[in-house]
């Protein structure tokens, strides 16, 4: 009797559905991949993903936080980094599959650093899109110009 008494009184908790796999939530879901390789989602990243999502699909900056909130929950539920990349492979054309490979840079540099295990993830994800090294190395020289790594190299 006492703890459907209890019951009453807990707050509800929301949580936020599974997206479908689709290729825009595997791709924010992979930004998000990439900002926790580190161990640390950090705030700058987090800003960096919402204003891609948003800009990529005309959101206000609430509904792009709320676009990521789901594909956090998408990268939670599909463990293999590989099939979300198999997504965008598979339903992106392929100089868009590019904007999306430099858009995973943006998100790695978001927070002033280069780390080698956020550059895995990125390195895993091209390998799968279909970025050649060459290719790859290119479109990330867009991005790098004078940024540090975490050895402060």
């Amino acid at each position: 009797m006492f703890e459907r008494l209890f019951e009453l009184f807990k707050p509800e908790v929301y949580e936020t559905p599974l997206p479908e796999a689709d290729a825009e939530h595997a791709f924010g879901a992979l930004m998000v991949r990439v900002a926790k390789a580190d161990h640390a989602l950090l705030y700058q990243e987090l800003e960096r993903i919402d204003y891609i999502l948003a800009e990529r699909n005309n959101l206000s900056a609430l509904e792009a936080a709320k676009f990521r909130a789901s594909c956090e929950k998408l990268e939670e539920a599909m463990p293999s980094t590989r099939e979300l990349s198999e997504i965008l492979m598979a339903e992106v054309p392929e100089t868009d599959r590019e904007q999306m490979f430099i858009a995973l840079w943006e998100v790695l540099l978001a927070d002033g650093l280069r780390d080698k295990r956020e550059e895995v993830v990125v390195d895993r994800v091209a390998t799968v899109l279909g970025i050649g090294a060459n290719r790859a190395t290119t479109l990330a020289a867009n991005v790098l110009p004078g940024m540090p790594n975490k050895e402060g190299t």
